[in-house]
């Protein structure tokens, strides 16, 4: 068994035998991870949804980091590497999408659209998770080609895929990352177990910076507060935590918060939206 720290580093989990085409522009990929593995950073020449049938996976570009459980996906736009770390034991379920130049073919989000440059967290409706799930996730290669009444039936989910993510509800989650590395490790530590801490002043001691140069490079690497980047941290442990259908009360104690009061009050300052609400 190994330790609770000891990962193991996966490559890019063969995305090549996953390729969208114009005829089969939407791809779907399973892969069952634990918590002591990682993929390393790699990147796609498609754009990719990646959600979590079961358990939580963070998603970690070169800005930010994301999570995925069962109730969100993350959207990453073509070439943008990423890696994956394991929160949870996983089942991931990974679509690739073929970024067409015409309008054929199911209309996909495109990364040229403003609202998809980025990557962002999205709500995944019941039918989105269930489309997901009838999706063919075989790899090229691995068998018969498919027949005609499958490639139809993969073309018509795909299309209903394609029509709920751009239905679906972008969410305000997802915690920005900065460049500079002192102030980098720091957040990653953060990351890792953000209630260690509950001021800046224990965490920059952490990092043998001073609070005050920490506070400045938060303001110019993220243009925010350390207060307002720990509530983003916070609101994604807390949403790992509800995948696991824990009571708020215990959320909020495991958080650090003296009462679920607070944490409530803390969640409707972030994301305008009870807890009840926004972790569903």
């Amino acid at each position: 068994m190994p330790s609770s720290t000891a990962t193991t580093a996966l490559g890019p989990l063969t995305p090549h035998l996953y390729a969208p085409t114009k005829d089969r522009p939407i791809r779907a990929k399973v892969h069952r991870l634990r918590t002591d593995q990682r993929v390393v950073p790699h990147q796609h020449p498609w754009a990719q949804v990646a959600l979590s049938a079961t358990g939580v996976v963070r998603l970690t570009v070169e800005h930010g980091t994301y999570l995925a459980p069962p109730s969100r996906a993350v959207w990453i736009p073509p070439g943008v590497e990423h890696a994956i770390t394991i929160v949870e034991d996983a089942d991931l379920r990974t679509l690739y999408l073929l970024q067409p130049g015409g309008r054929s073919g199911p209309d996909v989000p495109r990364a040229e659209e403003p609202a998809w440059r980025e990557c962002r967290v999205l709500e995944v409706s019941d039918l989105l998770r269930a489309l997901v799930l009838e999706m063919n996730a075989q790899p090229d290669g691995s068998g018969e080609p498919l027949s005609a009444d499958a490639l139809q039936r993969e073309r018509r989910i795909g299309a209903l895929v394609a029509d709920e993510l751009r239905r679906a509800k972008p969410v305000r989650l997802g915690v920005a990352m900065p460049t500079d590395k002192r102030l980098r490790s720091l957040c990653e530590s953060v990351l890792d177990d953000p209630v260690r801490h509950a001021t800046l002043d224990a965490w920059a001691r952490d990092s043998g910076a001073s609070p005050r140069t920490v506070a400045r490079l938060f303001r110019q690497e993220l243009g925010t507060t350390f207060v307002q980047w720990r509530h983003q941290v916070l609101l994604a442990k807390a949403l790992a935590m509800a995948a696991r259908k824990l009571p708020m009360g215990t959320i909020a104690a495991e958080l650090g918060y003296a009462s679920p009061s607070a944490f409530t009050a803390m969640v409707r300052r972030s994301v305008g939206a009870p807890p009840s609400e926004f972790f569903v």
